[in-house]
């Protein structure tokens, strides 16, 4: 017989964020625990509100499959003594499998006897297995838990009812002191308790009782509602799919209405509209056709449409405060030069063991006159990035900013253009930020893109040089994503900035500038260099890119990025190539035997101890190598190591490494460490795999 059987779990209402992955998370917990349990079913159909999570699971089987297996026991010499009587070995085991040691076989299993019990185990009825699901619920993760009553249960929110049901039978359970029945709970306003005849009777109950339980449906009908009001009034709408999933998880029974709001606010920069009714309200705003703002909106509220006006009059006086304000501190802000404002991050900390904010800004313009000066930036991109640089924090002292954080940069940039700055600084300051989440938007500018760099940059080296690493899932300053925004933007740019070479370019521009810079950003460098290597590992994974490739490339000497990227381009490119096996193979076999060399670079080839053609002839070679790597690509130098594969192999064919005359074994060692190192600018080779 096919069954169904509804799980739900009443709570108290729970942060819109957390809604869709709780229902994803508990559904695929339930799916796992059927599966272990040996439970057949076809599909599971997810419910979400802000008050329940709920599972209909579709076409249960009635039980477990009976299962038959032989267990393997201890060998029949440590079962047995040397009077065939039984050890405590074969009576322990026999008893831990529900046997006797009459129950024991004995079977060969390569060329040994060893002691085995043939077991038929039952199948529990699926009421059974499903009595077992407060685990399951109660092991879940969240990103905040509660406590609630005198108990150390944790969850979301305290759990309020729990509906069990099994067809039309109820599968007993009980998570604290709230025990599972077939009642539901309707709307919170509107509804009442709800007695459920049949698990497939939920979705339908609910509806009737105020509540949409889907929570697709629910969102497909907020859509229509909206764009219902937005073609009455010929608006134009931008239906953010993060405002909209996030209202969708406000409500149960979603009924959307425009308000509207005094239109001398709409002096205001959009960018502050949008964030009063966007960010703070949760209302979608609307524009004309010629994309100008409105000054209406529109919202959803969680029930019907009884008394709708009020609703509509008190969102609006809501609004309003927000607004005014806004207004005032726009008008208020305007009154004070951006001077001013930077004079007053002397007072701003950046972190107390670090330094001011106005500090770190005077570090961040000299490590981006250091990167504009690498990448060859024209004498008037290097005075906007100079001038960005010096000013571009300087919004965090506004009272726009104080009051609406988010708008950080935004305003910064808005702020900028008023006071007469150029357009480039302008947009520099706003996009230094970016990008603002793991795969947020890239700054569009030059400028913009170096400030962002030198910013993120400036931070990770500040925190690692007081010993504040990121560990485990602790970073709370973002230092990852900041590393993994610095990665991408030099992706996107193609950008080659070795950031650790560059060090004491860095600090001794600190020194020419006069800085009292209290830290020494030198310090941990190998760990910011091994944390820039993880997000390049991250950046990779991302795209797909086959673990071998990875550890190679990320096993390297060099510190240029985006090297290290075209890096692992140039291995993908070439692995298939009919050469490829003989060339890595001659490359990591110098790598291996250069290990036993001095690494000290400074160490030079004596041609002078050659003993015959093959070394002059890989000498010369390697040289060449050395001499033209700085201008060539990636690809070219792997290209050149290729060439060299035979040269190699007619290498080791007539040279013995490890001479006994110990000049000539350390010169051939030093031969060989120059081309390793070569060899590791594009990685360590010996980690691919090839085939």
């Amino acid at each position: 017989m096919a069954n169904s059987y509804l799980l739900e779990v009443g709570v108290e209402e729970m942060p819109a964020h957390v809604v869709t992955p709780s229902i994803k998370q508990l559904h695929e917990r339930v799916a796992n625990y059927l599966k272990e349990q040996r439970i057949s079913f076809d599909e599971i159909q997810e419910f979400a509100t802000p008050r329940r999570l709920s599972l209909l699971i579709h076409e249960l089987s009635d039980k477990q499959p009976d299962v038959d297996e032989s267990v393997k026991g201890p060998a029949k010499k440590i079962a047995q003594d040397a009077d065939c009587n039984w050890t405590k070995a074969a009576i322990g085991f026999t008893r831990g499998q529900g046997a006797s040691v009459d129950d024991i076989e004995f079977k060969e299993v390569k060329g040994v006897e060893y002691v085995f019990v043939e077991k038929h185990i039952s199948g529990k009825p699926v009421a059974e297995v499903l009595q077992g699901l407060p685990d399951v619920i109660t092991s879940m993760n969240f990103p905040t838990l509660m406590k609630w009553g005198y108990n150390n249960q944790q969850f979301i929110r305290p759990i309020r009812w729990l509906v069990s049901l099994l067809n039309d039978q109820v599968v007993p359970f009980k998570i604290l002191d709230v025990e599972a029945g077939r009642t539901t709970r309707g709307h919170r306003f509107l509804g009442h308790e709800v007695e459920l005849n049949q698990a497939t009777d939920y979705e339908k109950a609910l509806h009737d009782d105020f509540v949409i339980a889907d929570q697709t449906k629910r969102k497909q009908l907020i859509e229509e509602q909206i764009d219902k009001i937005v073609s009455a009034n010929d608006w134009v709408i931008d239906k953010d799919p993060d405002l909209l999933e996030e209202v969708n998880n406000l409500v149960e029974w979603p009924t959307a209405f425009a308000g509207s709001f005094d239109k001398k606010y709409l002096v205001l920069p959009d960018a502050v509209l949008i964030t009063s009714m966007k960010d703070n309200q949760r209302f979608f705003y609307l524009r004309d056709h010629e994309g100008n703002l409105l000054p209406n909106f529109i919202a959803v509220r969680n029930g019907n449409t009884d008394y709708l006006e009020n609703v509509i009059k008190g969102n609006e006086r809501v609004l309003v405060p927000r607004l005014e304000d806004a207004k005032f501190f726009y008008e208020e802000d305007q009154k004070i030069s951006i001077d001013e404002y930077v004079e007053r991050l002397k007072r701003v900390s950046f972190h107390d063991k670090i330094s001011s904010m106005y500090d770190k800004m005077q570090r961040v313009a000299v490590i981006a006159a250091v990167l504009g000066n690498r990448l060859n930036f024209s004498d008037e991109e290097l005075a906007d990035l100079d001038r960005a640089a010096h000013i571009y924090k300087f919004d965090l002292t506004t009272q726009m900013v104080g009051e609406f954080a988010e708008l950080q940069g935004v305003m910064g940039e808005i702020y900028a253009k008023l006071f007469g700055e150029k357009p480039a600084v302008a947009q520099a300051i706003r996009e230094h930020y970016m990008p603002v989440s793991a795969e947020g938007d890239l700054p569009e500018s030059k400028v913009g893109a170096a400030l962002a760099i030198a910013d993120k940059l400036d931070s990770i080296m500040s925190f690692f040089a007081v010993d504040m690493i990121p560990s485990g899932s602790n970073d709370p300053y973002a230092l990852r994503r900041q590393a993994f925004g610095i990665v991408r933007i030099i992706a996107d740019r193609n950008w080659h900035l070795p950031l650790l070479n560059i060090q004491p370019e860095i600090i001794k521009g600190f020194n020419e500038a006069g800085l009292d810079v209290d830290i020494d950003i030198s310090k941990n460098a190998a760990q910011v260099r091994s944390f820039f290597m993880d997000r390049i590992h991250q950046l990779l994974s991302g795209q797909h890119m086959k673990h071998d490739v990875i550890d190679t490339v990320t096993d390297t000497q060099s510190d240029d990025i985006e090297n290290v990227l075209d890096a692992a381009k140039t291995i993908k490119a070439h692995h298939d190539d009919e050469n490829f096996k003989g060339v890595v193979e001659a490359l990591t076999r110098v790598l291996r035997i250069a290990k036993k060399g001095n690494d000290d670079s400074s160490v030079k080839v004596d041609p002078g101890l050659f003993q015959n053609p093959s070394e002059q002839k890989l000498y010369d070679a390697v040289n060449d190598l050395v001499d033209k790597n700085a201008q060539r690509t990636v690809d070219d130098n792997f290209a050149a190591l290729r060439s060299l594969a035979p040269i190699i192999s007619e290498y080791f064919d007539e040279n013995m490494i490890m001479d006994k005359d110990e000049s000539v074994k350390n010169n051939r060692l030093t031969q060989l460490g120059i081309l390793a190192r070569q060899t590791y600018l594009i990685g360590n080779l010996d980690k691919l795999i090839v085939k």
